[in-house]
C-alpha cells in the first residue's frame, strides 16, 4: 500500500480540524492543469505541514478520487469541505496561490480536487513527526511505502493517533485498513467510508459514462443508488451506478432495473402507467458497461434487493 505525503496549508488543516462530524474533504489544488496518479481508490493522503509549522504530520484522509472542477462546482458540491468558511474566502486563498496576489472572482477558474473519505486531523499534541527524508524543495508531495522505513513509521504513527482522536473510524478492525497477524504488518486497504459528494465523483471516475446508454455528459449524468441512503444503503461505490438522469429517474421509481448478472431490464409497468416508454423498451436485456476496475462493480446481492423491493416488474 502507497501513501503520499502532501503538503498542506495549514489554514485549511486548521479549520477542516474544527469542523463537526466531517466525513469527507476536498484537497484542493490551485490550479487544476495536473493530474494525480500517486494513490488509489482507498490508499492515505498524509496532511504534512510546511517548513515553518515544523513539517509536523497532522492528519490523514483517504483517497477516492481525483476531479478538475471549476471554483464554482468545488464550492458547490463541497461548501466548508473546501477548508472555508465561505466561497469568497476559498476564493481569496486560490487567487492568492495560483497568482499571487488578490483577483476579481472567476467561477470558471480550474482546481485539481483531490476528493477524500474519513479525513481525521490531530491536535497540536499529537501531531506526527514529519519524514526524516524530506527535502524542502518538494513543493506538492512524496510518495512512500506503507509497509517499509519512514512510510510505515509514518502509517504506523497516524493509526495510533487515529485510534485516540476518531475511535468510531475503526481503524484497526476495518475502517480504513485491516492488518491481520501482528498489528503493524502488511497493510491490506479496504473500502472507505465515503461522504455523498465523493461518492458520487468515485462512481463517476469509476464508470465514465451511462452504464445503460453511453451518455458521456457530465451534466446529463447521475450517481444513483442501487438501496437508497434512506434505506440503509450506504454511499459505496459497489452500491452505485452512473446513469442519465432520465434512466435514473425511472430506476428510483422502480419501472427499470440491473439484475445480478448486470442486465437492464424495463418493466411493463411503465406502459402500463404511461402508455410509453419507447426509447427505453428497446435496451431491455442489454449487459450494462461496467468500470473496469471488478471491485467497483455493482454488488449483485443489492441489485437482487432492488429487483425484489423496487422494480414494479
Amino acid at each position: 500500500m502507497r501513501l503520499f505525503v502532501a503538503n498542506t496549508d495549514a489554514a485549511w488543516a486548521a479549520f477542516l480540524a474544527r469542523e463537526p462530524g466531517l466525513d469527507e474533504a476536498n484537497f484542493w489544488r490551485p490550479s487544476g492543469q495536473a493530474g494525480f496518479k500517486a494513490l488509489g481508490f482507498g490508499e492515505p493522503l498524509v496532511f504534512k505541514l510546511k517548513k515553518a509549522h515544523g513539517h509536523a504530520i497532522v492528519g490523514f484522509g483517504l483517497f477516492a478520487a481525483f476531479r478538475r472542477m471549476s471554483v464554482a462546482e468545488a464550492w458547490g458540491a463541497f461548501g466548508r469541505a473546501n477548508g472555508t468558511a465561505t466561497r469568497d474566502e476559498m476564493w481569496a486563498r486560490v487567487a492568492r496561490y495560483a497568482f499571487g496576489r488578490a483577483a476579481p472572482y472567476d467561477p470558471r477558474h480550474a482546481v485539481g480536487c483531490l476528493l477524500l473519505a474519513s479525513p481525521v486531523f490531530f491536535p497540536p499534541e499529537m501531531w506526527v513527526d514529519g519524514p526524516s527524508d524530506w527535502a524542502d524543495q518538494t513543493v506538492v508531495g512524496k510518495t512512500y511505502d506503507a509497509a517499509t522505513g519512514e512510510g510505515r513509521r509514518i502509517w504506523r504513527d497516524c493509526l495510533d493517533r487515529a485510534a485516540l482522536v476518531a475511535p468510531a473510524l475503526d481503524v484497526s478492525a476495518g475502517a480504513v485498513v485491516a492488518e491481520p497477524g501482528e498489528r503493524y504488518g502488511a497493510a491490506t486497504l479496504v473500502r472507505p467510508r465515503l461522504g455523498q459528494q465523493t461518492f458520487r465523483y468515485a462512481v463517476e471516475a469509476a464508470y465514465g459514462q451511462c452504464a445503460v446508454t453511453g451518455e458521456h455528459s457530465r451534466p446529463a449524468l447521475d450517481a444513483a443508488h442501487i438501496v437508497p441512503f434512506a434505506r440503509d444503503g450506504l454511499h459505496d461505490v459497489c452500491n452505485g451506478i452512473l446513469l442519465r438522469a432520465d434512466v435514473h429517474r425511472l430506476f428510483d421509481a422502480g419501472y427499470v432495473t440491473v439484475t445480478p448478472d448486470y442486465r437492464f431490464r424495463v418493466g411493463d409497468q411503465l406502459r402500463a402507467d404511461f402508455s410509453n416508454g419507447r426509447s427505453y423498451y428497446p435496451l431491455d436485456g442489454q449487459r450494462i458497461a461496467l468500470p473496469a476496475d471488478p471491485r467497483f462493480r455493482p454488488d449483485p446481492a443489492l441489485l437482487e434487493r432492488h429487483g425484489a423491493e423496487t422494480f414494479l416488474g
